[in-house]
């Protein structure tokens, strides 16, 4: 009660003309009004500007700072007469604003609350979150960074590469944005979810955007997705319009595509003419050192999302039926005696990290999700009660060989959408819950090298992979 008081006490000076003494006047040239003991004792940089023998007499009345709009600087003001601020005041617009203005004004502490919301936003929206919007402001906002803001570029470029590319409508990320997280991830090993070839897929389409409309709509009729070469879609031939232009576009992320990681499509790039000949001289000599067969196709740590995978009729329990081609399991209603299990047919190993979606269409009497080793794994027993079974339940609590971590979330049911993260790497499991990622199961720390995602069900349960 007492610190609402004295928030709300301390409030009253933020921008209030009859309690100032000195004008701030703001980028836009809005005048705002301050309280100088309390901005000197709250701000070393108040404090050198507003005290220093140096500085004094020149901001008696009035202090300007050109680089800080006034939308800004009431929220600074705020935090330093109060340290709290609105979360609802952070937004996609303005958040690199005032993170660059904490930073100016050495508030480690707001700096640290706006690192966390962004954290936040994105385990909350992994698709549709602003970071893509974030990494271009900052990139567009300067030429050179202080430290701080080089930490809050390197956490952006951590949480965008794993954002796959094809998901960022084109515009949301600037050609100078995906040069640097090309840059920032070119070689390093971090988590990664693009395939190379998507990556240039990417990039050459964004740079024919900022050319012609023109370029763009051909380019994005000439370049196929994976998905569309798997499905052996044909692409009619065309001259790709405006391409030199496109080419010296495309220029500045050439450099920090892996084209080893992409050899056997190279034949669908070369004819669009929108790379150098010396440039394609380069990759072909390149690629003919080696067939590079054994590189991956995703750059630096790869995240695989997993969905052509089907449940496997001879690792499936007795009360449970496989439908929908392989895509959906169904307990049989009132029969199942007690939770059985089914596990997909694909092994997941090798260092990667693996992301793969079920929906809960069926919840009765708790269904769980999770992983399964092959080993001593039986399928008519509850998962959760093996040692080689680790699920979340829709309880919210996850299980292993009867070991419990209670409340790891709150309850769900129907229509949930659950992501399970496999970190084959560290030997870690997480999930996300509707769109909310939670922790690395602490309890999980003896998974094995070779795993299956596995789903346990009851009576009339249903699950789709």
């Amino acid at each position: 009660m007492w610190e609402d008081t004295l928030e709300r006490d301390l409030g009253i000076f933020v921008n209030n003309h009859e309690y100032s003494d000195i004008e701030i006047l703001c980028k836009d040239e809005e005048i705002l009004y301050g309280y100088k003991p309390i901005l000197t004792g709250r701000s070393a940089v108040f404090n050198k500007l507003l005290c220093s023998d140096e500085t004094k007499a020149i901001y008696e009345k009035q202090i300007f700072f050109p680089l800080i709009n006034s939308s800004e600087m009431k929220i600074i003001l705020q935090y330093i007469c109060t340290e709290t601020i609105q979360e609802e005041s952070l937004i996609k617009d303005n958040i690199i604003e005032i993170y660059s203005a904490a930073n100016y004004f050495q508030l480690s502490k707001l700096m640290e609350i706006i690192m966390k919301i962004i954290k936040i936003t994105f385990e909350k929206n992994r698709s549709t979150n602003y970071l893509p919007e974030l990494l271009s402001n900052l990139m567009d906002k300067t030429l050179q960074l202080s430290e701080e803001e080089e930490i809050l570029l390197n956490l952006l470029v951590e949480k965008v590469a794993t954002i796959p590319l094809n998901d960022i409508e084109f515009g949301r990320l600037s050609i100078k944005a995906l040069k640097c997280l090309l840059l920032r991830t070119y070689e390093k090993e971090i988590p990664f979810i693009t395939p190379e070839y998507e990556v240039f897929r990417y990039s050459a389409i964004l740079a024919a955007k900022q050319v012609s409309s023109d370029a763009y709509k051909t380019l994005m009729e000439q370049l196929p997705t994976l998905k569309q070469i798997e499905n052996s879609v044909q692409v009619e031939n065309k001259v790709i319009p405006d391409n030199q232009e496109v080419a010296k576009e495309l220029e500045p992320c050439i450099e920090y595509i892996d084209f080893r990681r992409i050899k056997s499509h190279i034949d669908i790039i070369e004819p669009l003419k929108i790379i150098s000949n010396q440039m394609i001289q380069r990759i072909n000599g390149e690629l003919g050192k080696s067939d590079y067969s054994d590189l991956n196709s995703i750059r630096g740590i790869p995240i695989y999302r997993i969905s052509d995978i089907f449940w496997d009729e001879s690792a499936c329990g007795s009360n449970l039926i496989i439908k929908e081609n392989g895509k959906v399991i169904s307990a049989l209603n009132n029969v199942c005696s007690s939770h059985t299990n089914v596990r997909v047919n694909m092994i997941l190993e090798n260092k990667s990290i693996f992301e793969w979606d079920v929906v809960i269409e069926e919840a009765s009497s708790y269904t769980w999700v999770g992983v399964c080793a092959s080993e001593n794994f039986d399928y008519e027993r509850f998962a959760g009660f093996q040692p080689t079974g680790w699920v979340l339940g829709s309880n919210g609590d996850c299980y292993n060989s009867k070991n419990c971590a209670v409340n790891y979330c709150p309850p769900f049911g129907n229509d949930t959408k659950i992501t399970v993260h496999l970190d084959m790497i560290k030997r870690t499991c997480a999930f996300t819950v509707n769109n909310i990622k939670y922790p690395e199961v602490s309890k999980w720390d003896n998974l094995p090298s070779k795993l299956y995602p596995v789903v346990s069900l009851y009576s009339s349960g249903r699950c789709r992979i």
